[in-house]
C-alpha cells in the first residue's frame, strides 16, 4: 500500500479542473492528428484499412479523439474517489491506467473489426462493389445500426455510461490491476453501447471525418447530455433513414464519398505511412 503527498487545499481544488483540461487536450490533439492522417485518403465506404500496425495506429488515435470527450466524466469521477481514497491512507492509482484500460477494449473491438472487414473484402469477389451490391449493404449496415439503437441491450450499456457513480461504488477494485479491470469493464459497456454506431461509421467511410465527428457528436450527446436517451432514439430513427436512403439513392447522401471516384491508398503504401501529394506528385507529400 502506498501513500501520496497531498497538495494544500486550494491548489486539491484546481486538481478536477486540470484534469478535466488535460483529457480535452488530449481529444483535441488526436483530432487535429486524425484530420492531418486522413487528409486525401479514400473516405468512401469499401476504403482500404492498409496494413494492421498502420491500422491500429490509427484506430486507437481515433478511438482518443472520438470517446474522450464523452467518458471525461467517468474519468474524473475516478480520479476523484481515488484521491478520497488516498486522504483515508488507501493506495493512490494514477488515473491514466484507468483510461488505458478503456482503451485496451476499443482497440480490441478495432483488431476484431480489422479481421471481419478483410474476410468480407477476401470473399466478396467483387460482388460488393458500389457499382453492384455496395449501396444495398452499405444501407442495410446503417439502417442494423439504427435497429440496435432502440435494443433492450443498448439501453443497459447506455444508462451504465449515463451513470457512472453507481459503476465507482459498486465496482470498485484495488490498486493498478482493479484500476486496469475496471477501465476495460467500462470499455466493455462502452462498446455494448456504441458499436452499432461504429458499424455505421466502417459502412460510411472510417477515414471520413465528418462522419468520424457525426459518430463521435451521437456518442457525446447520448452519454452526457440530459435528453441523452431521448437523442438516442431520435437517431435510431436518422439512421434507419439513411440506411434507406444510401440503398436507394446515395448519391442524394450528403457528406457520403462515391468510392468509385475517391483517391485510393495500397495497402503497402498505408503500412508505411507515406503517400504521394495529390496534385505535386512529390513523394512524401501528404504524410500519414
Amino acid at each position: 500500500m502506498t501513500t501520496v503527498d497531498h497538495p494544500p487545499p486550494p491548489l486539491r481544488r484546481l486538481e478536477p479542473l486540470w484534469l478535466a483540461a488535460s483529457v480535452l487536450a488530449v481529444a483535441l490533439t488526436t483530432w487535429l492528428v486524425v484530420i492531418a492522417r486522413m487528409d486525401g485518403m479514400d473516405a468512401g465506404p469499401g476504403t482500404d484499412l492498409g496494413g494492421l500496425a498502420w491500422f491500429i495506429g490509427v484506430w486507437v488515435t481515433m478511438m482518443a479523439a472520438m470517446m474522450l470527450p464523452s467518458v471525461a466524466p467517468m474519468v474524473l469521477l475516478f480520479a476523484r474517489v481515488s484521491r478520497q481514497r488516498a486522504l483515508h491512507r488507501r493506495a493512490s492509482v494514477p488515473t491514466w491506467i484507468f483510461v488505458l484500460g478503456y482503451l485496451a477494449v476499443w482497440t480490441a473491438f478495432g483488431l476484431v473489426a480489422y479481421g471481419v472487414y478483410g474476410l468480407v473484402a477476401a470473399l466478396e469477389g467483387g460482388f460488393l462493389a458500389w457499382d453492384r451490391a455496395g449501396p444495398y449493404m452499405a444501407g442495410g449496415a446503417v439502417a442494423c445500426a439504427g435497429l440496435y439503437q432502440l435494443t433492450p441491450l443498448k439501453s443497459i450499456c447506455l444508462r451504465h455510461c449515463r451513470g457512472p457513480l453507481h459503476f465507482m461504488l459498486h465496482g470498485w477494485r484495488e490498486g493498478r490491476t482493479g484500476a486496469l479491470r475496471m477501465g476495460a469493464t467500462h470499455g466493455a459497456f462502452c462498446v455494448g453501447c456504441c458499436w452499432g454506431l461504429m458499424l455505421a461509421l466502417f459502412a460510411l467511410g472510417v477515414m471520413s471525418v465528418f462522419w468520424m465527428a457525426a459518430v463521435a457528436a451521437v456518442v457525446f450527446v447520448e452519454k452526457v447530455v440530459p435528453a441523452g436517451e431521448r437523442v438516442s432514439r431520435l437517431a435510431a430513427v436518422a439512421l434507419v433513414a439513411l440506411g434507406l436512403l444510401i440503398a436507394v439513392a446515395p448519391g442524394k447522401v450528403p457528406g457520403l464519398t462515391d468510392p468509385r471516384g475517391a483517391p485510393t491508398m495500397h495497402g503497402d503504401e498505408m503500412s508505411e505511412g507515406v503517400h504521394e501529394g495529390r496534385s505535386s506528385g512529390v513523394p512524401g507529400e501528404g504524410v500519414v
